[in-house]
């Protein structure tokens, strides 16, 4: 394995955190039992004896430490995919930070800068795509202002679990990524039930935590709104066709308002095959007290920090190409991690970056940019998609061109989503100063 850069370390964020204020978290990573299919318990890896692992609360601006036990026989690494936090605690092995050993601990420190919801799995290059494809992921949630105000708010972790009848995880293989033969949402087989008050306003946090598998999902019985895409505010829109891409890694907050009667069902479904419902919310009980003269589903309040626009004219140009088939991938003719060699560019923080990312691959590819958020640019850049981004999906055959500004200092990585292909070398890095 290539030299590590300097300044990874062993799972600390990059300034001493104080002790008072600081959200304090404990995760365990260990092997536990699931009951995925019926009558046939199978062994998974657990975060606190759950897969997924627990939802992880946090609050935006308040130091966080979390207290992470291995006590797997491998090493592990944390990385808190789509939180744009300091560079030791993104959590690559080899990259940012040295793993935590088997039968270790260590602890993670970072502030949370942003509302939104994330994930966290584990980013161990080459071992990546077995651990959270055995149940090793979770969500964390940095909570807003409540806003807009809802009824009911439900976190849908939706995995899915390549199984043999019997139940047992079916052996992990190199390849262009593992697909799954039951999918769960919060661990449970599909769909989930949720119960709320007629007329209730329900706001919908779902995160793709499968290794491979990218699915449209659609809605029906409602009228869903989009408020926020991986993590970020948006402008509150209805998706088209009442249907959106979903690729590992992606997350999209709705907020809508159940129908007035007990009984109405609105239908979360992925359109896979013939499709099934993922979540089916279904009114029961007495009326919400807030469906008189409720006001308009409203937008979030936008992210600050986020600029408002981005001078391309000074951007820093790069040129990606995403290439590989069965087990073989590579960014730019070179494979990545565990060997990260050189970064693809250096700039400086602050400064505009456009990147022109051409699918060569004969199927569609996920990437995930590290510790930042970008837009998708239209032809020519002559525009923005009206949000912002961490994961994306590109066609086969497609270019897309995304711009962003250079965010803290360090070594941040561009990898697949689909974590076979992380492990099989689709990753490079790049390095801010």
């Amino acid at each position: 394995m290539a030299a590590m850069p300097a300044q990874a370390q062993n799972l600390l964020g990059s300034r001493a955190l104080p002790v008072s204020g600081t959200q304090s978290f404990q995760l365990e990573a260990a092997p536990g039992i699931a009951d995925i299919r019926p009558n046939a318990a199978s062994a998974v890896l657990t975060f606190n004896g759950t897969a997924p692992g627990p939802v992880i609360r946090l609050r935006k601006g308040q130091p966080a430490r979390i207290a992470l036990r291995n006590a797997l026989n491998d090493p592990l690494s944390i990385h808190w995919h789509g939180m744009r936090i300091e560079n030791p605690a993104d959590g690559v092995a080899g990259l940012t930070t040295l793993p935590i050993t088997g039968g270790g601990a260590g602890e993670i420190l970072f502030t949370p800068p942003d509302y939104g919801t994330f994930i966290y799995r584990p980013l161990v290059p080459g071992r990546t795509a077995e651990l959270t494809g055995s149940g090793l992921a979770g969500i964390a949630v940095v909570e807003d202002p409540g806003l807009p105000a809802v009824d009911a708010d439900h976190v849908l972790a939706i995995s899915d679990w390549a199984l043999t009848d019997q139940g047992a995880l079916q052996p992990f293989t190199a390849g262009p990524g593992r697909l799954g033969n039951i999918i769960t949402v919060n661990g449970i087989p599909a769909p989930a039930r949720i119960a709320v008050a007629p007329g209730a306003r329900v706001r919908l946090r779902l995160a793709n935590l499968c290794n491979a598998r990218i699915m449209k999902i659609r809605f029906d019985g409602v009228r869903a709104y989009v408020v926020a895409v991986d993590g970020q505010p948006t402008d509150t829109f209805e998706p088209l066709k009442a249907t959106l891409p979903f690729g590992p890694g992606n997350r999209f907050e709705l907020v809508f308002d159940m129908p007035p009667e007990p009984g109405q069902r609105a239908i979360v479904a992925a359109l896979i095959g013939q499709g099934f419902p993922l979540a089916i919310i279904e009114t029961a009980g007495a009326a919400s007290a807030q469906t008189v003269a409720r006001p308009a589903i409203a937008p979030l309040p936008p992210n600050p920090l986020l600029s408002e626009s981005i001078k391309l004219q000074r951007a820093l140009r790069a040129d990606l190409a995403l290439q590989g088939a069965g087990a073989e991938w590579a960014i730019n003719g070179r494979k990545g991690l565990p060997n990260p060699g050189k970064p693809l560019f250096s700039v400086k923080s602050g400064q505009p970056v456009v990147l022109a990312v051409k699918n060569e691959a004969a199927t569609p590819n996920v990437i995930h940019i590290h510790g930042h958020c970008f837009r998708a640019l239209h032809p020519f850049d002559d525009g923005w998609e009206p949000y912002w981004l961490d994961t994306i999906i590109i066609p086969e055959g497609k270019t897309i061109r995304c711009a962003f500004l250079a965010g803290l200092p360090g070594q941040w990585l561009i990898g697949s989503t689909i974590l076979e292909r992380l492990d099989g070398g689709m990753s490079a890095w790049f390095e801010v100063k």
